[in-house]
């Protein structure tokens, strides 16, 4: 049963009216994802940590709810907004399981005008409040926000594991691949471990000589949430790493890996967020579709002598993906393990498995 009306109000005071199906009002970045499916795995997905997801398909719900996609082990958004919410006699499962985890929830949402002030202003940040006066609505979300901007800026280290996790892989003579954990999706771990003999997955802070000691094949980089250049400490540990392992990262792994290369990184606009994300891949020499989920990128101009550009965002000509032979490394800027999206890039893994036999 929906439970009112309610307000998405951006930091500029600009308000989305809706309908409340359940929840906390909660404040976070404003976000769209283009994707037309996969609502429950990008919920769960670390990188969504501290925003509210906005899906521009329209219906949502639709086809319930499997605990067995889940990405990790609860749901990271701070609220979900879309045009129709499917609740249902019938199905009511994706609503509910939102409601249990007190997320909250609106639809009948103009999604389209919604999604056109995001990329004219760039992702900004907002509310989720109840109520039908905007006044007031505005009031409460100006409260929120502010509280939620006061958080820590390490958003990767509020997501990362505590403590070491060992996992067994499925190959007994395959490799052993330490990850580092900067919000891991839980497919790049089942892609990993149908290639390794054994996983170690080690917190965002941890020191390199820690992973060294444990004498791994290979290091991953995984994905994770926020701004690259305030990661405390995982630069300084991938940096003393190059050259000794090979090192494999995807998206914000790309973007660490980027930087203790001696690059920088940049915001962009509104981000990449879809599973319809097209990729020239020069080190593979093939063009596919990715699914992609980062506000970040890496530039061009400061990546130094002998990084090359292998992988270009075909919507924008952003860097995708970089190599360099010389300091045995790889990152790309998308999710080659999809959940949600495509399975164009799952040769990427291959590529890394021979890079370090």
């Amino acid at each position: 049963m929906n439970q009112g009306s309610a307000f998405l109000v951006l930091d500029s005071g600009e308000c989305f009216p809706g309908v409340w199906h359940g929840g906390q009002e909660r404040a976070g970045e404003v976000v769209f994802n283009t994707s037309h499916s996969g609502y429950e795995e990008m919920a769960t997905d670390p990188s969504y940590f501290q925003q509210i997801l906005m899906i521009t398909a329209p219906m949502q719900g639709n086809y319930g709810v499997d605990a067995s996609i889940w990405e990790s082990r609860k749901l990271w958004i701070s609220g979900f907004v879309c045009l129709v919410m499917q609740e249902s006699q019938r199905e009511r499962g994706w609503v509910d399981r939102l409601k249990e985890h007190s997320i909250p929830t609106m639809s009948e949402v103009d999604t389209r005008t919604l999604t056109l002030t995001l990329r004219e202003r760039g992702t900004c940040w907002g509310a989720m409040v109840k109520g039908s006066d905007q006044e007031d609505a505005r009031k409460r979300a100006k409260a929120l926000i502010s509280e939620a901007q006061r958080g820590p800026g390490d958003w990767v280290n509020a997501v990362s594991r505590n403590s070491v996790e060992d996992l067994k892989g499925l190959l007994s003579q395959g490799p052993k691949v330490a990850v580092l954990d900067f919000g891991c999706k839980e497919n790049s771990l089942r892609e990993l471990q149908s290639r390794c003999s054994a996983l170690r997955v080690f917190p965002s802070r941890t020191p390199a000589e820690e992973v060294m000691a444990w004498g791994p094949d290979g290091v991953f980089l995984s994905n994770g949430p926020g701004d690259p250049a305030k990661v405390v400490q995982a630069a300084e540990t991938v940096q003393a790493l190059l050259g000794k392992k090979f090192i494999f990262g995807i998206c914000m792994g790309h973007q660490i890996l980027a930087r203790a290369l001696g690059a920088k990184t940049y915001r962009l606009k509104f981000g990449h967020r879809g599973a319809n994300h097209p990729i020239r891949d020069e080190l593979l020499n093939r063009v596919y579709v990715t699914s992609q989920n980062h506000g970040y990128a890496v530039d061009r101009e400061t990546l130094p002598k002998g990084v090359r550009v292998t992988h270009i965002n075909l919507n924008d000509g952003s860097v995708a993906g970089i190599f360099s032979e010389s300091s045995r490394c790889l990152g790309v800027q998308f999710h080659p393990e999809s959940r949600p999206g495509p399975h164009d890039a799952e040769a990427l893994f291959d590529f890394f498995i021979k890079q370090i036999q």
